[in-house]
């Protein structure tokens, strides 16, 4: 009988688990921990809902279901949301897409607890994204996730990484041979006190520099603005963009 994911997240020492996934600096990614269960676990949907308006939520909702229903998934798919959060997204895409099986990986426990909450028949586990494979192994004794998928994405986890080129080789890594990869994240800003007041990484990307990273993963890819959209918060608003991968190189 297989532990249960309450039982597990009871038990589990974070720090030993992001050493053994080999996490880049286990200190920083603790910190990202700590401050999503504290500042925004419990209240991360309205949070979002802020960042975006009702508006520009749907916006990203069909821009992702989009593309990953182009082609359109077959019966019995299997899609992954890296850096779920509390489910925001994966919920809402999960929901256009009733044909597939979602699974959502995050980092924080009280994030995961919150989408489990929610009932919505979609397999959470506790992983990092530089790193989904060990993440899988480490998910056996609790969940049945499997360990390549039809498609993968990720909305606003990218500039959370603290590697991203290992980000895009550990999407490769589970991703099935003709799979699709969809990254939605910020374009490069100048506000460096998202550092420190949301414990981002990285402010944003400059498309043509996160383009080759990309390129030395994956053999096609496409990346985009999308026009008309940001995410603000406290009157500071930053532009997004769309990242479509396929291929492995």
């Amino acid at each position: 009988m297989k532990e249960s994911f309450e039982d597990y997240l009871k038990s589990v020492d974070l720090k030993q688990l992001f050493k053994k996934l080999g996490a880049a600096n286990p200190a920083t990614l603790g910190k990202t921990v700590e401050h999503f269960t504290v500042k925004e676990a419990e209240k991360r949907d309205r949070i979002v809902m802020g960042y975006f308006g009702e508006a520009g939520v749907q916006r990203i909702v069909e821009a992702v279901t989009e593309q990953l229903q182009t082609p359109k998934l077959r019966n019995g798919s299997k899609v992954l949301d890296v850096g779920a959060g509390s489910g925001f997204f994966t919920s809402k895409i999960a929901e256009r897409i009733p044909q597939a099986k979602f699974y959502a990986m995050d980092a924080t426990p009280a994030m995961l607890q919150a989408l489990a909450k929610k009932n919505l028949g979609i397999t959470t586990f506790l992983g990092i994204a530089e790193n989904i494979e060990a993440s899988i192994t480490e998910a056996k004794p609790y969940a049945e996730v499997p360990a390549k998928f039809d498609a993968v994405f990720s909305t606003l986890m990218l500039h959370h990484s603290i590697e991203p080129a290992d980000v895009f080789e550990s999407v490769k890594n589970v991703l099935l041979k003709n799979g699709k990869a969809i990254i939605l994240d910020l374009c490069e800003h100048t506000f460096t006190e998202f550092k420190t007041e949301m414990q981002d990484v990285h402010l944003g990307f400059n498309l043509e520099a996160i383009r080759k990273t990309a390129q030395q993963h994956f053999k096609n890819v496409l990346f985009a603005k999308m026009p008309g959209i940001s995410c603000s918060c406290s009157g500071r608003s930053a532009e997004m963009f769309t990242a479509t991968l396929q291929g492995s190189v």
